[in-house]
């Protein structure tokens, strides 16, 4: 058999610590000839011989400690922690005092099987041993803290219910490492067949699952793993990882591939710095797709694997920046997942305090900029095992993961569960929107910005699917954002979501139809913003404004009429004088930045042309309104 080491367990001498004495705790000559040949087989990596051998040394011998103690070391590196635990309880109930790494060892076995109370006891016996190795000594401390840490945590579980996806998606195959898009329409994971990982998807209709596909040959490959995965939220652009491929820059690099129509381009190889001739994997994509998360055991790290960001400039991707202590440790920080509110950090680690193995853990962004030290997601959302994998919906209502003690269809199997309150992040909706020629109805490829109002800051920059004409963009709650399309030869088109003071029942699904640039055409500039009964603009408008100063740059033989409106509440000749006077500050805002006067008129219309009735709130609303029209070419 191929033995298996747990790299997080190895602070010790190797697995023949004790097999190497000559003053043995036996006289039995058939026990220490046994004992001799299991050494001879561990030193030829034949394990299974060795065990058989130890075993035979210890039925000649039930008192030889030295025995008990090798194969304990033996079964717990071969993961067999109930029998490793049962030989150095063995150890110390025959000579307490043999070695003090057995108590090391026994409280971190029992860490593993769930027993916390005793193993605490075990691992502050092992700190009470003089002229410990620094490393050694942290270990077990980290340990005792990670008792403290379960035993509270037992007592205070929180909900979890997880419900398995069903046959759709589970087979008796491993599924594991689940991504949804922000709408939630498409999920992708990964399929593990004969050794093989390949990506399968599923689309959602209604509440229901439809039945896995294969998701591209562009994509998976028959000689290649392909996994660990991110989608970004519109699902046009999959990041994921590749091992050992011919055109791979490391032993595991980060790949990209676009979605084009209903299928997906050939991906590439990220670039240096991303990718390097180390091991670079497991990618998290940012909402505005300008920062990737990932994992990394480059150097500069705190540890073993580290978690890892890079931000997207002009030049590329820009060099790596190591997440710092708050998230990493001296040990594994891993499955990085940065929802849709770019300010909740999900991923799992085995140094922070825990119930044992890798457990999942939340960090939230700061007022500072800077992420907080992580919140452990709590039992039974974590257990004694290792816990990994876990993504969220836009709305950070579910979650997603993997497992394989759940008695499932076979295999790990993909789950979903209510996330409890205090974990989720910030509310999450998103604007999902086709764009279309006005006259032919046809799809257009146009480019879309959304803006966050208040920081002049673009959110989100893309274009809309040549072939389908759809583009999807989240938006967090407690922001005003303006949406802006534009394509070359058509008017731009502006919308406001406004989602100050109010968290959205329902997610924004618009149709755009763009206008071509002819005359008479108009466009309501939603985003320009004035006060109750007063025209001085808001420094909210500046980005609209900035669009439009833009659009008569590129187009400099249109002229336009800019008008103010408003709703019917009111003195006339007041709303008369507002509306132009509103008009009037959008025109000397355009003159002022090198627009020609004689290009453009203002007018004010006062409550003459509504849009909508003036019966309600949201009628009277969208009549107060500025728009511009153009009146020649």
């Amino acid at each position: 058999m191929r033995l298996i080491y747990l790299s997080v367990l190895l602070f010790f001498t190797p697995v023949y610590l004790f097999a190497q004495q000559r003053q043995y705790s036996t006289t039995d000559k058939g026990a220490i000839k046994y004992f001799a040949i299991a050494n001879s087989n561990l030193d030829d990596h034949m394990y299974d011989e060795a065990v058989s051998n130890l075993q035979k040394a210890i039925a000649e011998d039930d008192k030889f400690i030295e025995a008990h103690a090798v194969l304990g070391d033996l079964y717990r590196q071969m993961l067999n922690y109930k029998g490793a635990l049962d030989q150095f309880q063995k150890v110390i109930k025959l000579n307490p005092e043999f070695s003090r790494a057995v108590y090391l060892r026994i409280g971190e076995l029992e860490i593993n099987m769930g027993q916390y109370s005793i193993a605490r006891e075990h691992l502050e016996k092992y700190l009470t041993y003089p002229n410990l190795v620094a490393k050694d000594s942290y270990y077990a401390q980290k340990l005792v803290e990670d008792c403290k840490f379960s035993i509270t945590a037992l007592t205070h579980p929180v909900p979890f219910k997880p419900v398995n996806l069903g046959p759709e998606i589970n087979t008796g195959a491993d599924e594991y490492l689940p991504v949804a898009t922000a709408d939630e329409a498409t999920l992708i994971f990964t399929r593990k067949i004969n050794n093989n990982e390949d990506f399968y998807k599923s689309n959602k209709q209604g509440d229901k699952w439809q039945t896995a596909v294969y998701l591209s040959d562009q994509i998976n490959t028959p000689r290649y793993n392909e996994g660990a995965e991110s989608i970004s939220q519109d699902g046009k652009y999959l990041f994921f990882t590749g091992c050992n491929r011919p055109d791979g820059l490391g032993r595991c690099d980060i790949y990209i591939a676009q979605k084009k129509g209903e299928d997906w381009s050939k991906p590439f190889d990220l670039n240096p710095p991303v990718n390097t001739t180390g091991w670079e994997s497991q990618p998290s994509i940012s909402a505005d797709g300008k920062t990737l998360y990932f994992v990394s055991n480059r150097k500069g790290g705190y540890g073993g694997y580290d978690i890892w960001k890079s931000r997207l400039t002009d030049k590329g991707w820009g060099e790596p920046e190591n997440m710092g202590p708050n998230i990493n440790t001296m040990y594994d920080e891993q499955s990085p997942f940065i929802h849709a509110d770019d300010s909740t950090f999900y991923f799992c680690s085995n140094g922070w305090p825990g119930l044992g193995g890798k457990d999942l853990f939340v960090s939230r962004l700061g007022k500072d900029g800077k992420w907080q030290k992580p919140e452990n997601l709590g039992y039974p959302i974590n257990s004694s095992g290792d816990e990994n994998g876990l993504t969220l919906t836009a709305t950070g209502a579910y979650a997603f993961f993997s497992s394989n003690k759940l008695n499932g269809f076979g295999g790990y199997d993909v789950y979903t569960f209510e996330m409890p309150q205090n974990i989720r992040p910030q509310l999450v909706t998103y604007v999902k929107g086709i764009v279309r020629d006005a006259k032919t109805k046809a799809p257009l490829e146009a480019a879309v910005e959304i803006i966050d109002l208040e920081k002049k800051e673009s959110v989100y920059q893309d274009y809309s699917d040549a072939t389908l004409g759809d583009f999807l963009a989240t938006l967090t709650s407690g922001k005003n954002y303006g949406l802006n399309i534009s394509k070359s030869g058509y008017l731009f088109y502006s919308a406001n979501f406004s989602l100050i003071g109010h968290e959205p029942k329902n997610p924004f699904n618009i149709s755009v139809l763009l206008e071509p640039i002819e005359v008479g055409n108009k466009v309501i500039l939603n985003n320009i913003f004035f006060d109750t009964n007063k025209f001085d603009l808001k420094p909210e408008s500046i980005t609209e404004l900035q669009q439009l100063v833009d659009f008569l740059t590129l187009n400099p033989t249109l002229h336009i009429e800019i008008s103010g409106h408003t709703d019917d509440v009111g003195n006339d000749a007041l709303n008369q004088t507002l509306s132009e006077n509103r008009a009037k500050a959008v025109y000397q805002y355009l003159i002022a930045n090198k627009i020609a006067a004689d290009r453009l008129v203002y007018m004010g219309y006062g409550k003459t042309q509504p849009i909508a009735p003036n019966t309600t709130d949201d009628g009277r609303k969208q009549n107060r309104r500025t728009e511009f029209k153009i009146i020649a070419k």
